[in-house]
């Protein structure tokens, strides 16, 4: 599928977003770190730095600032080390997040597309009873193709007007519903829908189900971009500004 361009509405959004995570490193630095360890350890690295120039003829001295800078490199990933576990959790969680709003884009109207269905044990027929359902907008092209080398079963689908709704696939079990959307702009999506714990801590952007014969259902969408830039850069670029100015002003 081709990159889809979320345009300037998206990055709108993305800047508040973006600027607040950027105060909120640099209060938890400030607030969990020691400060002047920090500061006399960069100027020590400084220092090891300047040796190279300095000693440019003496291999002995060069090398013994190149094992004293490695130490205090080593001493500032310490130091930062608090602080980081402190941040790890949330922006893990913030990531995906704003990764199912920036990082793909709906399904195009008119375009087909793919949904897969994983089994957990291997097979060699189509599991008997089981169907797809889905919403008006949304037509299924083929039946249940299974794949056996995978243990999958996929149908190509299209979408024949823009939406935010649910497929199901109907077994004997409960139902597995997965989210799918189709259209334009900004949609919260989640390409995988699992009925692992652990695969959830990957794909939280949808609750896992508990058919244990079924290991995940996926909708494939399309990649998309911030004005041809991914939406990470742009976090990275206006987070790390903000923090570099409330730095330099405070």
């Amino acid at each position: 599928m081709n990159q889809v361009d979320l345009g300037a509405k998206a990055l709108w959004t993305l800047i508040p977003v973006s600027i607040l995570a950027g105060l909120a490193t640099v209060f938890v630095y400030r607030r969990w770190s020691d400060r002047h360890a920090i500061r006399i350890t960069i100027n020590r690295m400084l220092a090891h730095m300047l040796e190279f120039r300095l000693f440019v003829d003496e291999p002995i001295l060069i090398l013994r600032a190149q094992r004293d800078l490695l130490v205090q490199n080593w001493h500032l990933l310490r130091l930062l080390l608090r602080p980081s576990l402190i941040l790890l959790i949330p922006f893990a969680v913030l990531l995906a997040q704003m990764n199912a709003y920036y990082g793909r884009a709906p399904l195009r109207v008119g375009d087909p597309a793919i949904l897969t269905l994983q089994f957990r044990s291997p097979g060699t027929t189509l599991p008997s009873g089981v169907v797809l359902k889905t919403p008006d907008a949304i037509r299924v092209e083929t039946s249940g193709l299974l794949v056996v080398s995978l243990n999958q079963i996929s149908w190509r689908i299209r979408p024949t007007a823009p939406l935010s709704g649910h497929v199901q696939v109907i077994r004997a079990k409960e139902p597995v519903t997965k989210s799918i959307a189709a259209g334009q702009g900004l949609h919260y999506l989640s390409e995988r829908r699992t009925s692992s714990l652990t695969e959830f801590l990957i794909h939280l952007n949808e609750a896992p189900f508990f058919d244990t014969s079924i290991a995940w259902i996926e909708v494939r969408y399309p990649s998309a971009t911030i004005l041809r830039w991914p939406w990470l850069l742009w976090f990275l670029l206006i987070s790390s500004g903000t923090a570099i100015v409330i730095h330099a002003v405070s």
